[in-house]
């Protein structure tokens, strides 16, 4: 079996596992994630719109934006590193690429610290995401000017015994779950 097939069904298994936890215990988990961002307070935090099934990180970015910015992916194009625009829990969102919502104004931010999606983890910081590219492109591009911090944000069923990864692929520096956070990156916890 070739890489490509070889992810695609690790995709599979994943989101199956997710699904399950989503429907077992909803969403909203934050608390864990909430606490390891706030010695981080004031650094531009990069989170995410939550679709169908993901973890949702609302209420930690809600927490942080009282103590800095906070900015939401806004894909451009396929092959293309993301770009973020600022979010407040107020503001306007309208329907963006892949119909991940983006904020109405796009003001844009580079970000010190990411909110990560994924569809799997290991322990290692390995992450499978959902195939685009744009995770690994967008954190080689922000690593290559200077240190960012990234945090993998899951359910714990979304953690795999191993991922195929590629050389291209970004690793996380923390994972955070509803029920631990996983350090992989030398960062402290």
């Amino acid at each position: 079996m070739d890489l490509i097939a070889i992810k695609a069904e690790a995709r599979r298994a994943a989101f199956a596992r997710r699904k399950l936890a989503f429907d077992a215990i909803g969403p909203d988990h934050a608390g864990l994630l909430a606490d390891v961002l706030t010695p981080h307070r004031g650094k531009v935090l990069a989170g995410y719109m939550p679709m169908r099934t993901e973890i949702s990180p609302l209420a930690a970015m809600t927490r942080m934006a009282a103590h800095g910015p906070v900015c939401v992916p806004v894909i451009e194009g396929r092959g293309m590193a993301l770009r973020f625009a600022r979010w407040t829990p107020d503001g306007a969102m309208v329907a963006g690429e892949f119909g991940a919502q983006v904020p109405g104004s796009l003001a844009w931010l580079e970000p010190e610290l990411l909110i990560v999606p994924l569809v799997a983890f290991d322990r290692r910081g390995g992450r499978l995401g959902y195939g685009g590219g744009f995770y690994d492109r967008t954190l080689a591009a922000l690593r290559a000017r200077g240190p960012v911090v990234a945090v993998g944000f899951a359910f714990a069923a979304q953690e795999a015994e191993a991922l195929p990864l590629e050389a291209t692929d970004q690793p996380l520096d923390l994972i955070v779950t509803e029920a631990e956070v996983i350090a992989c990156g030398g960062v402290a916890v």
